[in-house]
C-alpha cells in the first residue's frame, strides 16, 4: 500500500467521503467492513487507520464493534462520531446518552490550536451519544457549544465528535492533515495517474488471459469511462460494449451517443430493445418496481448479446459509490434509500463474473480517469444520466405519449441552459414529468394539461447537493418554450428542494 490508510466502516452513510478526501489530499485509502479480520488489515501495513461514523450507541446490543487496543498496535487510530465513543468507552471514557442532541451545522471551540484551523470552528455533527469523560491519559482538544467533548488526543490516537469528511464541516481537511500528517507521518504520493494504474492492474487481475467482458453501456460518463478502461486494459477484441436502446433515452441520444463511441474506437454494438422495454413497464407506476422490471430486462437484452459471442465469462457496469450506498449496505448498517439497476450482483443463470471497476469512486475522480484516458472534455462533463432513464423521470405510469412529452421538455431545457452558458455550472439538470394535471388557458381556450418540473443542482459527489439559483429571467424564458412548443404541457414549476431532505433524481 502506498503510504495508505485503511478506513473502517461502522455504517455511516458518508464513509467512503472519508475516503475521497485522503485521496484527495494524495493517500492511497481503502475502506473496509468494521469486521475485517486483524491480520488481514495488519497485512496491508497501513499508515494509519480511521473509525467512521456509524447510525449505533455503543451500548446497543449488536452495537458494531472493532478490537481498537488490537488495531494501535498496527497504526495510528483516527475515531469519527461513533468511532470517537467507540475509543472512549473502550479505553475506559464514559459515554452517555445526551439530552442535548446535536445534528447538523454546530460551532466548536478549539482549547489547542491544530494548524490551519480556526479557534472557532463550523463543523457537520449527527450524534445522540456524547463523551462524557475522556479515557485516562486523553487531552480533550475542542468543545461544542453545548460543552460536550468535541474532539480529544493521546499518543497514536485523534478523535472527533464531528464529521470532517463532509463538506458542511468548514477546514475539515485541515483536521484530517493534522491526523495524517503530524501523528501518522504520511507523504501524499497518490496521484491522477496512480489511480489510473490501479484500475487498470485491477481489471487484468479480475479478467485472466483469453477471457473475455461485456460492456454495457449507458450513454452515461461512468459507462463510457469503464468501456475505455476496460479496452485499454483488455484490448477492444476482448472488450464487447452493448449500447441498449431501451426506449428510455433522451431525444436523439441513441444515433448521438452510438457514434461518440465508436470515434472512442469501443468494439459497439447497438440493441434497438425499445419495444420488451416499454412492454414490460406498461401499466407499472411504482418506482422500486420499474427500477426492477428494466435491471432485469437489461440482463435478458444481455443474455440474447452473449449468445452471439463466444469466450464471455464477464459482465462489466458504470456502477459508483453513490449508487451503491443507496441501494445496499455493503459493509456497516448503513439504511437503503432506493434500488438503482445495476447494485445487487448478477442472477446465477446469467454465469457471469462481475466488474465494477468504478464501484468505489466519485463521479469526479472518474472523471479524472477519463482524463487521463484522453476522453474527449464534451463526453465527461455531460451531466449524469441514470440507467433506468427516462422511466425514472416519467413519474407514475411510463407511456410513448409521457416519454415523447418529456424528451421534447427536457431537450429545450438543456438547450437553454447552453445557449446561455450554464450547463457548465450545474452538477445535474433535467426535466421530470409529474402526474399532476392543472386548468391552464392557452389560446383563449381552457386546458386541462400535464406539469413539467425543472430540476437542477450544483454537487461534487451526488452524495449531497443544492439546487442552482437560476436568473428569474431564464426560467421564465423556459418555460415560455415549453408551454408554446410542447403539446400536453401548460405549468412549468422549478424543485428548489436540496439532497438531503430530497434525492437528486425523482424516483
Amino acid at each position: 500500500m502506498k503510504q495508505g490508510f485503511v478506513i473502517l466502516d461502522f455504517g455511516s452513510q458518508v464513509s467512503q467521503l472519508i475516503a475521497r478526501r485522503l485521496r484527495e489530499m494524495g493517500y492511497f485509502s481503502e475502506l473496509l467492513p468494521y469486521t475485517t479480520p486483524i491480520d488481514e488489515i495488519k497485512e496491508k501495513a497501513p499508515k494509519g487507520i480511521i473509525l467512521s461514523g456509524g447510525p449505533n450507541s455503543v451500548f446497543d446490543k449488536d452495537a458494531p464493534y472493532a478490537e481498537v487496543r488490537d488495531l494501535i498496535q498496527i497504526a495510528p487510530l483516527f475515531g469519527i462520531c461513533y468511532g470517537m465513543q467507540l475509543l472512549a468507552h473502550v479505553f475506559g471514557g464514559v459515554v452517555e446518552s445526551s439530552d442535548k442532541r446535536e445534528y447538523g451545522d454546530m460551532w466548536i471551540e478549539w482549547k489547542t490550536a491544530l494548524k490551519n484551523v480556526p479557534r472557532e470552528q463550523k463543523v457537520w455533527m449527527s450524534h445522540g451519544d456524547v463523551v462524557k469523560v475522556p479515557p485516562p491519559g486523553f487531552e480533550v482538544l475542542a468543545f461544542s457549544k453545548n460543552r460536550h467533548p468535541a474532539a480529544m488526543r493521546a499518543a497514536k490516537i485523534m478523535a472527533v465528535q464531528f464529521h470532517p469528511e463532509v463538506a458542511h464541516t468548514e477546514k475539515g481537511t485541515e483536521v484530517l492533515k493534522v491526523f495524517c500528517e503530524e501523528i501518522c507521518q504520511a507523504t501524499p504520493n497518490w496521484t491522477s495517474e496512480d489511480v489510473l494504474e490501479h484500475s487498470l492492474r485491477n481489471i487484468t487481475s479480475l479478467v485472466p488471459e483469453g477471457e473475455k467482458v461485456l460492456c454495457a453501456l449507458s450513454g452515461g460518463v461512468d459507462s463510457t469511462v469503464v468501456g475505455k478502461l476496460l479496452t485499454t486494459a483488455l484490448g477492444a477484441d476482448r472488450v464487447v460494449c452493448v449500447f441498449v436502446d431501451n426506449g428510455l433515452l433522451r431525444k436523439n441520444e441513441f444515433e448521438e451517443v452510438l457514434e461518440i463511441y465508436k470515434t472512442l474506437e469501443l468494439n459497439v454494438t447497438g440493441v434497438d430493445a425499445k419495444k420488451l422495454f416499454l412492454e414490460r413497464l406498461s401499466g407499472v407506476s411504482d418506482p422500486e418496481e420499474k427500477r426492477k422490471i428494466i435491471g432485469h430486462t437489461f440482463i435478458d437484452v444481455f443474455k440474447s448479446e452473449i449468445k452471439k459471442h463466444k469466450g464471455i465469462t464477464h459482465l462489466a457496469q458504470g456502477t459508483l459509490y453513490p449508487d451503491v450506498i443507496e441501494s445496499v449496505s455493503p459493509r456497516g448498517a448503513s439504511v437503503t434509500i432506493k434500488s438503482h439497476h445495476n447494485v445487487g450482483g448478477l442472477p446465477k443463470d446469467l454465469n457471469l463474473k462481475l466488474v465494477e471497476p468504478l464501484r468505489e469512486l466519485f463521479k469526479d475522480e472518474v472523471r479524472i480517469i477519463g482524463d487521463e484516458l484522453k476522453i474527449p472534455r464534451n463526453i465527461l462533463w455531460r451531466h449524469p444520466f441514470p440507467g433506468p432513464g427516462l422511466a425514472i423521470r416519467v413519474l407514475g405510469e411510463v407511456s410513448e405519449e409521457s416519454l415523447h412529452i418529456l424528451r421534447e421538455a427536457d431537450a429545450i431545457y438543456i438547450e437553454e441552459l447552453k445557449k446561455n452558458n450554464l450547463y457548465s455550472h450545474i452538477w445535474q439538470a433535467f426535466a421530470a414529468l409529474l402526474p399532476v394535471k392543472s386548468v391552464g388557458v392557452q389560446g383563449d381556450g381552457r386546458t386541462y394539461e400535464k406539469t413539467i418540473a425543472l430540476r437542477a443542482v450544483t454537487s461534487s459527489d451526488g452524495m449531497t447537493a443544492d439546487w442552482f439559483s437560476f436568473p428569474h429571467e431564464f426560467l421564465r424564458g423556459v418555460s415560455n418554450r415549453i408551454t408554446n412548443e410542447v403539446r400536453g404541457v401548460n405549468r412549468v414549476v422549478y424543485d428548489i428542494t436540496s439532497k438531503p431532505p430530497g434525492t437528486i433524481e425523482w424516483e
